[in-house]
């Protein structure tokens, strides 16, 4: 297939939120109608427990009234890597802003947070302002985040971008702290996150490709390029973690594939038309028609693909092999994945689209070649059909 459109410089959107907030759900077991069979007890015995009984009371009691125990590196109860808006307002004490904290489940106790702001000296230094905090984050690293400010304390990976533009975004946002080249080295290393993140098992060529989840995240000076990775990571565990794969599935698709034709339509379509992309994909591949995406080709040649790399021999040639390609060519939003997982019910087997004079695309669906022709005819160039 073949496009109209720049594909190194295709428009990114705005990147999604996930804001997940779950109850806890608590259950309490009711011992009142177990009857202890009477026994004579040693007085030694019978004492030993008098003293377990009194220790134990005690815990309770010093766990309900103390809530500033010094082990001090606990976090909140927020799933790791969800993201939690937080709002500190003009004129917040540390108490405030440690209420707010302990709220939003980032921080486990008040007292614990108030403590480590005074041993750092920087009661004064907490800025007011809206922050994006994800669970997990331990309690230095907050401190860290609310003494840098808002403004310095996030920064954005874009949908639809591959390791490498990743890895550049992520060494601007450090300003060469992570520098990219280390960044590109860990995510071409899958197997050293398999431990934590099973879902790479099939992770092609051993990369990070498509995994890198995009959207705003937290940045403190303790980060890493491990530390960003992983973060990534965890945030495409929690993101797919509510997909349905059922459909995907019946068409004898892996969760990994889902995520390589993703990519794909990441990389197609627009935002209204995602789920209509993924259905002309679906009934290319029910057919044992080749995809015939440029975007594929795209990747294989980081560039706008000519008519002669059409004819490249890769497993990422989606002209030359059916199916899929190897492995995914950008990380895709959680809208794309959603709509490849739910497509719409189309008899389309073809589509092209054009830029329009506000920088839209315009698009055309048709079930035939035929009508493809006559469409591209009608409308748009021929080199322009997809």
């Amino acid at each position: 297939m073949k496009k109209r459109i720049t594909y190194s410089e295709h428009p990114t959107r705005a990147t999604r939120r996930a804001h997940s907030m779950g109850d806890k759900a608590f259950r309490s077991y009711d011992t009142s109608a177990i009857n202890p069979r009477k026994h004579a007890v040693p007085a030694t015995i019978f004492a030993i427990v008098l003293l377990l009984a009194a220790l134990a009371g005690g815990w309770w009691w010093f766990n309900n009234h103390f809530e500033g125990l010094p082990f001090a590196e606990e976090q909140g109860d927020i799933a790791h890597g969800v993201d939690v808006p937080i709002v500190i307002p003009e004129g917040a004490t540390v108490a405030d802003i440690g209420r707010t904290l302990k709220n939003g489940q980032l921080i486990s106790t008040v007292d614990e947070f108030t403590k480590a702001v005074k041993a750092k000296g920087v009661e004064a230094d907490l800025k007011p302002g809206v922050y994006s905090i994800l669970g997990g984050t331990s309690l230095n690293d907050i401190i860290s985040l609310l003494v840098a400010g808002p403004e310095a304390t996030t920064f954005t990976i874009p949908e639809g971008l591959t390791v490498a533009r990743t890895a550049a975004a992520v060494e601007e946002a450090y300003e060469g702290r992570i520098t990219a080249k280390e960044f590109i080295e860990l995510a071409s290393n899958a197997e050293a996150y398999k431990e934590n993140f099973p879902f790479l098992e099939d992770a092609y060529n051993n990369s990070l490709e498509g995994f890198l989840f995009p959207k705003t995240y937290a940045k403190t000076e303790s980060d890493t390029a491990d530390s960003v990775i992983r973060r990534m990571l965890s945030q495409y565990q929690s993101e797919v973690a509510t997909l349905d794969y059922s459909f995907a599935q019946e068409k004898g698709l892996s969760p990994y594939d889902v995520l390589k034709l993703a990519s794909v339509v990441e990389r197609e379509a627009a935002e209204d038309n995602r789920a209509t992309v993924a259905s002309v994909f679906y009934n290319r591949m029910d057919q044992d028609m080749p995809l015939q995406s440029d975007a594929t080709v795209a990747y294989l040649v980081d560039g706008d693909p000519t008519p002669e790399d059409l004819e490249i021999e890769s497993p990422y040639n989606t002209y030359l092999n059916r199916g899929l390609p190897a492995g995914p060519i950008c990380s895709p939003g959680l809208a794309v994945l959603q709509a490849v997982c739910a497509p719409e019910e189309t008899p389309y087997l073809y589509f092209y689209f054009t830029p329009n004079e506000d920088g839209t695309m315009n698009y055309a669906f048709s079930e035939t070649y035929d009508e493809h022709q006559d469409a591209i005819a009608e409308d748009v160039p021929a080199e322009a059909a997809e």
